[in-house]
């Protein structure tokens, strides 16, 4: 009998004791779980950040992009505007055709001067990209012109333009803080809204 009760306090003292589930475990600490959320938090932010930062487009780029529109369109216009057979058509071109030509000359000396550190392969890219959509506006007003309809979608092509353009001059207007870009197509904006509903308005049965 004494020989047993020896064994069972040996047993009792090498019995592992249980372990709280409570304050020992780690990973249920509340304080980890306020680190790997705050961890988590800062990852997250830094990934929304480079997206953000990586789909952009610098203000440099929307008024080099637009100028390069207005300029070309306004070179379509001169193209285009003595096959143009009605004769107030062709009055609304010219006006359209002497208000690009005006914020271009601006605008192209503005950029001359603020954007002289924007790289050429940078530059290149946007000449490219209007370029592309000269081609594709000539190609269609030739078309109309060998079709015989060229002042019904001249007029169509025109208003079309006219929306692009202030659609992003508005956008830089309402984005930069530089007064003498927002004095530059501020200007235009107003000058091409007086003309947006004479092309728009067209009609060859007037």
């Amino acid at each position: 009998m004494e020989s047993q009760e020896y064994l069972n306090q040996i047993s009792a003292k090498v019995r592992p004791e249980k372990v709280s589930k409570g304050g020992l475990n780690f990973l249920n600490s509340i304080y980890v779980k306020i680190i790997l959320g705050a961890v988590a938090a800062l990852v997250l932010l830094a990934l929304l950040g480079s997206l953000i930062s990586g789909t952009r487009v610098d203000e440099s780029t929307k008024v080099l992009s637009l100028n390069a529109r207005i300029a070309n369109t306004e070179s379509v216009i001169k193209t285009y505007q003595t096959n143009v057979k009605s004769s107030d058509l062709r009055s609304n071109a010219a006006s359209l055709a002497s208000v690009l030509a005006n914020t271009s000359r601006e605008l192209t000396t503005y950029v001359s001067e603020k954007y002289k550190s924007k790289s050429k392969d940078a530059q290149k890219a946007i000449e490219t990209k209007a370029t592309t959509d000269k081609e594709e506006l000539e190609t269609e007003l030739f078309s109309a012109k060998i079709n015989g309809i060229l002042d019904r979608i001249f007029a169509h092509k025109m208003a079309y333009e006219i929306s692009v353009i202030a659609t992003r001059e508005e956008e830089i207007i309402n984005s930069t803080g530089k007064a003498e870009l927002k004095e530059i197509l501020t200007t235009s904006y107003e000058s091409l809204a007086n003309l947006y509903d004479k092309f728009n308005d067209f009609s060859e049965t007037k």
